[in-house]
């Protein structure tokens, strides 16, 4: 499975399984996040289940625009992030804003847990601080294509310095 795959999709139920108690029962979440026992006002139940709303919108767009779910209506090889794909442009761009909003989620997730000490900010902390931390590799080392010369097989980027590759000195005829 393409890393970008695992990403985008591990992206969007990483958001679905935090925005479905939002959605599903505001009520429950205020009743837990009181100190005491109350009622959701309308108000409460209306910033929830947009919240919730809003997460569900991001999971979404992040694997339509990393190019997991093709969009147009030709059938390919298949869904890739080459530069010949119409919908590589919204890629890099898609893993870097989404790699920023799991970096702030892990932060804050690990700011409330070492204040409070309550465990689900922990588990938040690692679900966003992980995929991070695979977006951050994305943005790396998978978004470029790599210069591979058709004669050596090695990567044309790379340079002799500070030592002698005498591999493909011998192959170059030198």
């Amino acid at each position: 499975m393409d890393v970008y795959y695992f990403y985008s999709y591990g992206t969007a139920a990483w958001l679905a399984t935090q925005a479905a108690p939002l959605v599903a029962s505001p009520t429950m979440i205020v009743a837990l996040l009181s100190p005491e026992v109350r009622e959701a006002t309308t108000l409460e139940v209306y910033f929830s289940r947009t919240l919730g709303f809003t997460l569900l919108t991001l999971g979404i767009l992040t694997v339509l625009l990393t190019g997991s779910v093709p969009l147009s209506s030709r059938l390919s090889e298949g869904a890739t992030t080459s530069a010949a794909d119409p919908k590589a442009p919204y890629a890099l761009p898609t893993l870097t804003i989404t790699a920023i909003f799991h970096a702030a989620y892990a932060f804050y997730g690990y700011g409330m847990w070492t204040e409070t000490g309550v465990i689900s900010f922990g588990l938040g902390t690692i679900g966003s601080g992980f995929l991070s931390a695979v977006a951050l590799w994305c943005i790396l080392f998978a978004s470029s294509d790599g210069r591979i010369s058709r004669k050596t097989g090695a990567d044309k980027r790379t340079s002799g310095f500070p030592f002698k590759n005498s591999e493909a000195d011998k192959r170059k005829g030198r």
